[in-house]
């Protein structure tokens, strides 16, 4: 045992990885946790937030840990944030976080080192078992919560984003400016790291919650809940309408993603027909439906909700190109005039045609562009999922 703890040692030498434990009035347990990672560590942060019990009196008696305090109180994003600054100042690559309430074991910190060994640079979450008994109510559903939205804005699966028993490559975050100040950075800055190109994985820890009267905790469920209800509203906005239409275009411009992606994005043999002729349905739609300047971000919005080929939507969305949209307008307006009761307006269809020259009869433009997208959407739907499955029936027949 001894042997092993020494081995431990000696890897967090060579990787140049550290301990960060963030405290606020966690007194009681602060002792031993920090008497139980020294057993594998002297490379400790200890970050006083603020605590006004007595914190400061345990911490006087590790001498040989770094100790970063400091009033006031500020929250435990704010504590991270400079615990992983205070380790890039002492030359640390890596930093692995843990709770000063005794939640988390010592003993499970070589199963970091040893997944930063074998895989290399990436966020590695210590998943907790949700199941076993003594879990909280409120935590199991707030996991389940919080890992449901970080799959929507990064589109990664995760067992346990909540948890706190983390190891973060530090250097490579070093130039990452967060905003988040209390336990929603926990969040943000996974699924900022997620979108930076970090990988994110996990391995499997033990986790204690001690009995209701004894348990300490921090966490405010209405206010912190709001706070990370916030955070998610604002990265889901930026992962649609930013983050993912940025990763999807830059890739269209990489020379060699071009034959893989109409492989695998546009034709896609493995996806059923009625996927892709929903897909062309809605495109045009969407590249029909009177919100200019937004018809594109709708889209892919709207794609990624329903799970469908991202890449024949924003195809089938571009039918309002520059050349085409007098035609639009026109047939728009036409359309319009069957909900108008005989009060319809004439309009000629000329070169000059644009929203302008409908202005003023804007209700029945509105009318017939809703109408006309529909119902091109529905007819070039259903022409896709016919052709789609005669070529099939014609190369299954020639097999």
């Amino acid at each position: 045992m001894k042997r092993d703890k020494d081995l431990i040692r000696t890897a967090f030498d060579r990787c140049s990885a550290c301990v960060v434990i963030p405290t606020y009035n966690n007194a009681t347990t602060l002792a031993g946790v920090l008497t139980a990672v020294e057993e594998y560590t002297g490379h400790i942060i200890v970050v006083n937030d603020g605590s006004t019990d007595g914190t400061a009196e345990v911490l006087s008696s590790f001498p040989q840990t770094e100790q970063l305090s400091y009033f006031p109180n500020r929250g435990k994003g704010v504590a991270l944030r400079r615990g992983f600054k205070r380790a890039l100042e002492l030359g640390y690559s890596y930093a692995i976080t843990m709770d000063s309430d005794g939640q988390h074991f010592a003993e499970d910190l070589p199963v970091f080192i040893h997944r930063l060994l074998e895989e290399g640079d990436a966020i590695v979450i210590g998943a907790r078992n949700m199941r076993q008994a003594g879990i909280p109510g409120k935590s199991s559903f707030g996991n389940r919560f919080s890992n449901f939205w970080f799959k929507v804005e990064t589109g990664i699966s995760a067992p346990d984003t909540q948890s706190g028993f983390r190891l973060y490559p530090v250097a490579l975050m070093k130039t990452m400016r967060f905003f988040t100040r209390k336990y929603e950075f926990e969040i943000e800055v996974l699924v900022r790291c997620a979108w930076k190109g970090i990988k994110i994985d996990s391995v499997p820890v033990s986790v204690y919650y001690a009995p209701g009267g004894e348990r300490v905790s921090h966490f405010r469920p209405f206010t912190d809940f709001l706070r990370i209800g916030a955070l998610n509203t604002v990265l889901v906005l930026i992962a649609f309408l930013y983050v993912k239409p940025k990763k999807f275009f830059r890739s269209l411009f990489v020379r060699d993603n071009w034959r893989r992606f109409f492989r695998e994005q546009v034709i896609n043999v493995e996806e059923p027909p009625h996927i892709k002729a929903f897909s062309v349905a809605l495109g045009i739609c969407m590249g029909i439906m009177p919100i200019w300047g937004f018809q594109l971000v709708a889209a892919i919005f709207l794609s990624v909700v329903l799970k469908l080929n991202k890449a024949l939507v924003i195809i089938a969305a571009n039918i309002s190109l520059p050349p085409v949209i007098p035609l639009i307008i026109f047939l728009s307006y036409k359309t319009g005039g069957i909900w108008m009761k005989g009060n319809d307006k004439g309009l000629v269809f000329s070169d000059s045609l644009s929203l302008e020259s409908v202005k003023n009869n804007f209700e029945q433009y509105l009318y017939g562009a809703v109408t006309l997208a529909m119902v091109a959407g529905i007819v070039c739907g259903l022409v896709t999922w016919i052709l789609l499955i005669c070529c099939r029936k014609k190369t299954s027949s020639a097999v």
